[in-house]
C-alpha cells in the first residue's frame, strides 16, 4: 500500500522595498524549473525553525541579513516532482546590497506590473495577494453622517487609501444604495478597490470590485460570489478554513478586542489571533479595537494587515496593552 509522503518544508522571502516593489530571483540552470522566476527561499531542514531557515536561505542566496521578518501566509502546491509547503515571509528589512549568489539573475518588481516571465506556478496567487493593502477601512456614515462620512474619506483616498468595505447595517436599504454608489464614485476616482458587506447583487450594481461575506454568509456558501475580490469575517480557525476552501482572496479575524460592533463576540487577544491566523493560505486582517498604530504589532503576530471602523476616521480608538 502506498503512502503519500507529507509536503517539503520550505521558507520563502518576500523582500519588499519602501516603494512596494518586491524582488524575484531566476531559478540556476541546474534546478527543476530552471530560467523561472520566484521569490528566493529553500527548503528548512528537519528541526530548523522557519525563521532560521529563512534567515539561512536569504543569506545563501542573495548575500544579505535579515533585520525583520513577519509571518505571512503558507500555501501548500503539488509539483509534478514534489509537494511543497510553502511558508511565506514578508522581511521588510535587511542589510546589505541583494545579489544573485546562487540565482541566474534577480530583479526588483511591482506587483500590479509584474514584466518577467515565465513565473514559478505556486507564484500567481501571492503576488495577487501582495496587492492588497496594510489598512482595510470600514465605512461609518450610520454614526457620522453620510455627508461628514464622504468628506472624511475623500480626504483618506487623497492620502493614499486603497480599500475600502462599505457596511452600513443602521441605514435603510435606499440609503444604502445610494452612499454606496458615491462611495464608489470616489474611490475610481482615486485607484481605490470598494467592497460591499453581504450584498453581492449590490456590489454588481454599483460596479463595486467585490463583496465581504459575514461568518453567517461564509458558513452557508457552496461557492465563491462570480466578483473579482471576495473578503470573509471569521472568528475562528474553522471559519478561517472554510474562506480558504471556498477561494476567499482575504479574510478579517477578530475581534482582537473588545469592540461595541461586536459586543456579543468574545475577543481573541493577540496570541490566541496568532493561533489561529498562523499557516493561513490567505492574508488576514486583525480587526476589532484596532488602532493605526497596531500595524506593527498585528504584523508580527501574523496579520497581512489591520481592518478598522473607528480607526480608519480618525475616532478614538486607543490603543491597549492586553497581551493576551
Amino acid at each position: 500500500m502506498s503512502t503519500k509522503s507529507a509536503p517539503v518544508g520550505v521558507a520563502v522571502a518576500v523582500l519588499i522595498r519602501s516603494d512596494g516593489a518586491v524582488l524575484l530571483a531566476q531559478r540556476p540552470e541546474t534546478k527543476v524549473y530552471s530560467g523561472y522566476w520566484e521569490f528566493p527561499g529553500g527548503k528548512i531542514e528537519p528541526g530548523e525553525p522557519v525563521p532560521d531557515a529563512l534567515r539561512r536561505e536569504v543569506r545563501e542566496e542573495l548575500g544579505v541579513e535579515v533585520e525583520r521578518a513577519y509571518p505571512w501566509i503558507t500555501r501548500v502546491f503539488a509539483y509534478p516532482h514534489a509537494t511543497v509547503r510553502l511558508h511565506f515571509y514578508r522581511v521588510q528589512a535587511w542589510r546589505g546590497e541583494p545579489r544573485a549568489v546562487e540565482h541566474q539573475a534577480i530583479a526588483w518588481q511591482r506587483p500590479d506590473a509584474i514584466e518577467l516571465e515565465p513565473l514559478l506556478p505556486a507564484n500567481a496567487p501571492v503576488i495577487r495577494s501582495l496587492l492588497l493593502p496594510s489598512e482595510y477601512a470600514i465605512t461609518h456614515a450610520g454614526a457620522l453622517g453620510v455627508e461628514l462620512f464622504l468628506s472624511k474619506l475623500e480626504a483618506r483616498l487623497r492620502g493614499g487609501l486603497k480599500l475600502v468595505q462599505i457596511r452600513e447595517k443602521t441605514l435603510a436599504p435606499p440609503v444604502v444604495a445610494e452612499f454606496a454608489r458615491r462611495v464608489t464614485a470616489l474611490a475610481r476616482a482615486h485607484g481605490a478597490k470598494i467592497l460591499v458587506n453581504s450584498d453581492a447583487d449590490l456590489a454588481r450594481k454599483i460596479g463595486a470590485d467585490g463583496v465581504h461575506l459575514t461568518a453567517e454568509q461564509l458558513r452557508g456558501a457552496s461557492n465563491r460570489p462570480d466578483l473579482p475580490w471576495c473578503g470573509a469575517s471569521c472568528h475562528s480557525s474553522e471559519e478561517l478554513r472554510r474562506a480558504e476552501a471556498l477561494g476567499a482572496d482575504f479574510v478579517v479575524l477578530g475581534p482582537v478586542r473588545p469592540t461595541p460592533s461586536h459586543s456579543d463576540v468574545a475577543p481573541l487577544g493577540w496570541e490566541r489571533f496568532r493561533e489561529v491566523a498562523k499557516d493561513a493560505a490567505v492574508p488576514v486582517y486583525a480587526l476589532g479595537g484596532i488602532a493605526p498604530s497596531d500595524l506593527e504589532r498585528a504584523s508580527s503576530y501574523g496579520a497581512h494587515g489591520i481592518a478598522m471602523v473607528r480607526g480608519s476616521w480618525g475616532i478614538g480608538v486607543q490603543p491597549q496593552s492586553t497581551s493576551g
